[in-house]
């Protein structure tokens, strides 16, 4: 377990020292090309001058030297920053093969109440609201077990159809009730619209908890699935709610390995 997360730690280490090389190498870029720039002016009001004196010439010969060879070193860094960038996204690929692999091995639980880190479907519809809702709408009056067993697959079937509608809904692209919102450094990101009617409708009808459970669904099909608009399986710490390192994924692996062994034992 230890020597996978230090596997981990290494390639991730790895990734930012690139990043920062690419940054750096785009600061020596700029300052290069401002540089250039500089002594094609200078060479171009000297070039202009005409008739001069041998140290004006000089001069001009060494701002023709120092401009080659500014050019040269800007071709150079364009190659580095290049390969960086090939580097970088094969290291990026190589982590986003790793956490597929993860996905695969670990699954979806069925029980997402015992789990810390496991596989969430991104964008899948949470039913047990409707179902909450479901036995609001249709309160037991206390008629017996047979009727109130007929009552809950009433229910069940009730909470499964509203359920089945909202998921169709959720799979509809031309159906985006998203805004546009700016904050004050000046970026801009989609939030919820809560003057959609559609989702207001639904507050009203079905009340707040299968509202925040659409909601939620929208924004995670937004997030990781906008133009496809069905679930996506992600690494997810449920224990946070949030998504969980490829560590953390690994970790969780071993240790499933380890009770394994030791059941099998």
């Amino acid at each position: 377990e230890d020597s996978f997360g230090w596997m981990l730690q290494k390639e991730k280490d790895k990734l930012h020292k690139k990043i920062h090389d690419l940054e750096r190498g785009l600061d020596a870029k700029q300052a290069l090309e401002l540089e250039i720039e500089r002594l094609r002016g200078a060479f171009h009001v000297m070039n202009h001058i005409g008739e001069t004196d041998l140290e004006e010439k000089k001069k001009l010969e060494a701002i023709k030297m120092d401009l080659r060879e500014k050019e040269e070193q800007l071709e150079g860094v364009e190659d580095l920053q290049q390969t960086l960038v090939i580097q970088e996204r094969k290291t990026n690929d190589e982590l986003q093969d790793a956490r597929k692999k993860l996905i695969t091995w670990i699954g979806c639980p069925k029980n997402t109440s015992r789990v810390t880190i496991s596989v969430k479907r991104m964008g899948e519809l949470d039913i047990k609201p409707f179902m909450d809702a479901s036995k609001r709408k249709f309160p037991d009056e206390g008629n017996g077990k047979a009727a109130h067993r007929k009552l809950a697959d009433e229910r069940r079937v009730k909470a499964i159809q509203w359920c089945s509608q909202w998921d169709g809904y959720l799979r509809d692209p031309s159906w985006h009730p998203f805004k546009i919102v700016t904050d004050k450094e000046g970026n801009s990101k989609e939030i919820i619209d809560e003057t959609d009617e559609k989702l207001n409708s639904l507050r009203d009808e079905l009340g707040d908890e299968v509202h925040d459970a659409v909601a939620t669904a929208l924004k995670e099909l937004n997030e990781y699935n906008p133009s496809g608009r069905y679930p996506v399986p992600e690494l997810w710490n449920f224990k946070e709610g949030r998504k969980a390192s490829l560590k953390e994924g690994v970790e969780h692996l071993m240790r499933q390995w380890k009770l394994s062994k030791q059941k099998k034992a």
